[in-house]
């Protein structure tokens, strides 16, 4: 018994040394508020997926599949879990633990999602404090739609209100979810309870004091501290009553020490002089409090890590829940894959389906992925609209799901994060004059092996196009043998059987055909190497074989004979 008690402590005190949260926040810290564009990789910025594998995989479609998430927030965090995908193996085994404490306990799985459905109309309020522009004047209208910046009427008082009270919600909601037992769903309830204890916190709560440009909360306020208190409003009563007490002074000083002048017209005149005066001085106490208050307040508030920390866990429970409901919505087998700490990639996976195709096509044909030490280069042949490219897309995007701790359209899988995923396929689009086709593909080519590990996902669709047979295979050979030496996992699409003859004469590789019956292919792949094209088939299917050649020529020979 003590033994079982001290290596479940020593299994939390190593849960607790993973670290869940990103380097870089969805909370911006700047003037304007993270987009999926800036999360979107770029061909100088990014992670795991590069830019052109990005498009290549449909991962913006992969997004749209799965996202059920309910806050901005929540769409945001997916999002660059997608673009950017974890490769930190104990973290998301960890994700997995907490997801499956949402599916197992009813209890915990409706506390968060109320929480997340109670707040979820006061999320765009902290937005509107954090971004906006405040025009001044005496509406506070809804941002403006002629622009792509927040503008807003007024001087922020009411986006200050709305944002800080959304703030108080969520810690004050997060503190009413029972406790759970995963770690990283405890690890994001404490970020909520450290935010609360915070001095952002304490500011956004109020009172705030301000002198010059120097804020204080009410804790930090000592009785000495000449700092006057923040009301966002812009009707004060100490200003307000300062303002008529001295209209009302002068009018009484013209009445009792001027009688000679008949000064009484005169005072009143002055006195009915202060109406229009009124709404210009208020409006002198909203530029000044949205200039020297609300605005320097805010940019406090935008570099806190403490509030960007706590609106991360808001944004990756609402992830957990958009898991959630994903997994509930797939028809058939799921699973959450086992995740493997290893140095070398790997990926098995049993009866995998797409998850885009699922949705259109029910009957989907399912198939095994295996990339592991025995078969790690995979060439797969067989003629165009067998299924190849489909077969491949699914192998990466479901090695991304189980990246990102989500579940599976699969019976059951293992894999190893991989450390970069990379997809090749011809973009005829971006061809040079000075490389042509060929040179086009190679540097892309180059690109993805000089910088592939052993913890990398690599499928190459297609080598060496655009140059003569014999050079085909000699660069796709050495091109393939390279990939096995560095030991990544690499998937090649390929017609050239002649190359797959000369790899397995050096015992490199597993080989997949796409299986054919009589009335076409069934989507299924098989072991062994394709040697028949079904070009014929193909050309037949779209009325242009030999035989639709030689009919139209005899047509026209007919016609022009009727014409002499």
């Amino acid at each position: 018994m003590l033994t079982t008690h001290k290596n479940r402590k020593n299994l939390k005190q190593t849960f607790r040394m993973i670290d869940i949260w990103r380097t870089k926040f969805i909370l911006s810290d700047s003037d304007q508020p993270t987009t999926a564009i800036a999360i979107r990789p770029t061909e100088s910025d990014y992670e795991t997926l590069d830019a052109k594998t990005f498009e290549a995989i449909e991962a913006e479609a992969l997004f749209h599949a799965i996202n059920q998430t309910q806050t901005e927030t929540g769409r945001l965090t997916l999002y660059r879990s997608i673009a950017r995908p974890a490769q930190d193996a104990g973290m998301l085994q960890q994700k997995q633990i907490a997801l499956r404490e949402i599916e197992s306990d009813p209890q915990l799985h409706d506390a968060i999602e109320k929480f997340v459905r109670r707040t979820v109309s006061g999320e765009k309020s902290l937005k509107y404090l954090l971004y906006g522009e405040f025009d001044g004047g005496l509406t506070t209208e809804e941002p403006s739609s002629r622009t792509d910046k927040l503008e807003f009427g007024g001087y922020g008082y009411r986006q200050y209100v709305d944002g800080t009270e959304f703030v108080m919600d969520l810690v004050e909601g997060a503190a009413q979810i029972p406790q759970p037992q995963s770690t990283y769903l405890r690890t994001l309830l404490d970020a909520f309870r450290d935010f609360g204890q915070s001095r952002i916190y304490a500011l956004m709560q109020g009172p705030a004091y301000v002198s010059g440009s120097k804020f204080k909360s009410k804790k930090e306020k000592s009785a000495f501290d000449l700092y006057s208190r923040f009301r966002p409003t812009l009707f004060k009563l100490i200003p307000m009553v300062t303002f008529f007490a001295a209209s009302y002074g002068i009018l009484f000083f013209l009445q009792n020490f001027m009688p000679q002048f008949n000064a009484s017209y005169i005072g009143y005149g002055i006195l009915a002089l202060t109406v229009p005066v009124f709404p210009i001085v208020l409006l002198a106490m909203g530029v000044s409090d949205r200039d020297s208050i609300i605005y320097p307040l805010r940019r406090q508030f935008r570099e806190s890590p403490e509030l960007a920390k706590t609106i991360e866990a808001y944004g990756m429970l609402d992830e957990l829940l958009s898991f959630y409901r994903y997994g509930q919505s797939i028809a058939g087998d799921k699973v959450l894959p086992q995740i493997l700490d290893e140095k070398q990639h790997r990926l098995t996976v049993s009866q995998a389906r797409n998850p885009l195709l699922i949705r259109t096509i029910p009957d989907y044909v399912p198939n095994d992925i295996h990339l592991d030490q025995a078969g790690r280069v995979l060439i797969i042949t067989g003629p165009n609209s067998g299924g190849k490219t489909a077969y491949c897309k699914t192998v990466v995007q479901i090695q991304l799901l189980g990246q990102i701790g989500c579940y599976i359209p699969a019976m059951q899988g293992q894999l190893v994060p991989a450390e970069h995923l990379y997809y090749q396929v011809p973009d005829p689009g971006q061809l040079s004059a000075a490389m042509g086709r060929f040179g086009h593909e190679l540097q892309r080519t180059k690109e993805i092996f000089f910088n592939a590990t052993p913890l990398s996902l690599v499928v190459l669709d297609e080598l060496s196009e655009g140059t003569t047979f014999e050079e085909k295979m000699t660069i796709s050979e050495y091109i393939l043998k390279g990939f096995h030496k560095l030991g990544a996992s690499t998937l090649l699409v390929t017609h050239n059987h002649e190359l797959c003859e000369l790899l397995q004469k050096d015992s490199i590789g597993r080989y997949l055909q796409v299986e054919f019956q009589p009335q076409g292919p069934t989507h299924r792949m098989i072991e062994g190497i394709s040697k028949v094209s079904h070009a014929d088939r193909v050309a037949s299917a779209i009325g242009f074989s030999q035989r639709d050649v030689e009919a139209h020529l005899e047509r026209q020979g007919d016609n022009h004979e009727s014409r002499i």
